[in-house]
């Protein structure tokens, strides 16, 4: 669990090296969850009243669907992040790179900033390789496993081109 004692960590840093799991609740329907949690390590401390600052990596791998063929795609993801939290009721709350807690609360809890330093690490995109030849449009054949026996496509668009190309 990645919540450290917020008494403990205004005298003394915290050394991070833990697991955001992917059955953590902080995940939500559509993220791009890690294939065995985000490994997180870093250092955690104080900065200033009622701040704190965690330089660290966020690390693990995504599995995604190629954009191409539909093939799953696991692709390492290993982020450099730098996170500020800030207590409720501090003066940058519009700052979008400041994380809130709860000044009442016992524990500072990272999981929603790992989540979303993961999410932003994360690639939109995947390929299963370089070459992918996609599927075909017509009857959704796997075209990197061999040729499917369609008629190729043409875009009628452009058929005023090839004519004035032709002889």
């Amino acid at each position: 669990m990645l919540v450290y004692d917020l008494r403990s960590l205004a005298t003394t840093a915290a050394q991070v090296n833990g697991v955001l799991p992917t059955d953590d609740p902080v995940w939500v329907d559509g993220d791009a969850r890690p294939v065995d949690g985000v490994h997180v390590t870093g250092r955690l401390s104080a900065a200033g009243p009622g701040r704190f600052y965690f330089s660290g990596r966020v690390a693990g791998t995504a599995r995604l669907e190629c954009r191409r063929c539909l093939t799953d795609v696991v692709v390492p993801v290993s982020e450099p992040a730098q996170l500020i939290f800030v207590e409720q009721g501090a003066d940058d709350l519009e700052d979008p790179d400041v994380f809130l807690f709860d000044p009442r609360a016992n524990g500072l809890d990272l999981g929603p900033a790992v989540r979303e330093q993961w999410l932003l690490g994360a690639p939109a995109f995947a390929q299963c390789q370089d070459d992918c030849r996609g599927l075909c449009p017509t009857c959704g054949a796997d075209l990197n496993a061999a040729a499917c026996g369609c008629d190729p496509v043409t875009d009628d668009r452009w058929a005023a081109l090839r004519t004035a190309r032709e002889p």
